[in-house]
């Protein structure tokens, strides 16, 4: 497998995260990270691998996770009462790349929005 692209950050989530360089910056997928996920989280990423697009399109929440740097995108789906996290970081070349892929319960999750540490999307 090559590096495949997941999409492009949108200009509401860097809004969201008060940062508009990140407006329009590509989030791509890398063999290393795909196999980090199958590898951490199997059941998850079988599960979501197909959503990985839409999740970094059009997330529910995003936030800042200030230990690494990484963004933080988290969809809601419905069906199975999951909140699915992926973690977005830049490369040491500047190229956005998911790095995890895991399910949280909405309990951490609003948490996290109480925290402040996730925001959610409009």
């Amino acid at each position: 497998m090559e590096t495949k692209l997941l999409g492009t950050i949108s200009v509401d989530v860097a809004s969201a995260l008060g940062n508009s360089i990140l407006a329009g910056m590509k989030v791509y997928l890398g063999e290393k990270n795909m196999e980090h996920m199958k590898n951490a989280h199997p059941d998850d990423y079988l599960k979501y691998e197909d959503y990985l697009p839409m999740i970094i399109e059009s997330p529910d929440y995003v936030g800042i996770n200030r230990k690494d740097n990484s963004i933080e995108f988290v969809k809601e789906f419905y069906i199975n009462d999951d909140y699915v996290k992926v973690a977005v970081r830049a490369s040491t070349s500047g190229i956005f790349y998911a790095r995890s892929l895991y399910t949280l319960n909405r309990n951490r999750v609003d948490r996290f929005v109480e925290n402040g540490t996730l925001i959610r999307m409009k």
